[in-house]
């Protein structure tokens, strides 16, 4: 039996946001667009997929990463060369960066990563290979 990630479902608000923050994003980091449909989008790498969508049975217009539940989700990023190109190309694809200021060591020393937020307050997490 194999184990790992099957797959990651986000619920979002503002679906047409959403699409473009986190399709920039997943393409970047070597993940493919699966399926597109009105209420949703789905990306696959691998055997695990990621899904936004914005259901009916939504029952918030906000998202607060502070909240009980899942705080971000952290993915592969390459090489530090590669973090480093994607931080200075996320500003230009609606996300910021966290922790700006202890920037590539903000997780600690040995820790090469890039944080990332975008304006729905979703936080992602771009590791370094050390």
């Amino acid at each position: 039996m194999a184990f790992g990630v099957h797959h990651i479902e986000i619920w979002v608000a503002d679906l047409d946001s959403a699409r473009r923050h986190w399709s920039w994003l997943l393409v970047r980091l070597g993940w493919s667009v699966d399926q597109e449909w009105n209420g949703g989008m789905s990306w696959t790498c691998g055997d695990a997929y990621l899904v936004i969508t914005r259901p009916p049975a939504l029952s918030g217009d906000a998202h607060d990463r502070r909240l009980p539940g899942i705080n971000h989700v952290a993915r592969h990023g390459g090489s530090a060369a590669d973090v480093d190109r994607i931080v200075g190309e996320a500003i230009g694809h609606g996300w910021s960066s966290l922790d700006a200021d202890r920037y590539p060591h903000a997780g600690g020393p040995d820790h090469y990563a890039a944080y990332l937020e975008n304006e729905a307050g979703f936080k992602v997490e771009v590791v370094g290979a050390s």
